[in-house]
């Protein structure tokens, strides 16, 4: 049975910072707090496409290469197709 939660009194720039939140994700702010509330159960950090990629540099990782670009290219246009 799912559960009504009910936060009173927020300070409007949190909230506004919320709604924020909210938009920069693409969801609803009831999806927003739903994510941010998952993520404090699970454990896992919520992160946006930003800091995803930021996080993907520390770890030292590239962006493609283009090489299966080409193969798709070569693919696509070989006379046999």
């Amino acid at each position: 049975m799912a559960v009504t939660l009910s936060i009173k009194n927020v300070p409007d720039d949190l909230a506004q910072r919320l709604r924020k939140r909210a938009e920069v994700h693409h969801r609803s702010l009831q999806g927003e707090l739903m994510a941010i509330i998952e993520a404090a159960v699970v454990g896992q950090p919520v992160r946006s496409l930003r800091e995803l990629g930021e996080f993907a540099v520390q770890l030292g990782l590239r962006g493609a290469s283009g090489e299966s670009a080409r193969m798709v290219r070569e693919d696509r246009d070989a006379p046999d197709r």
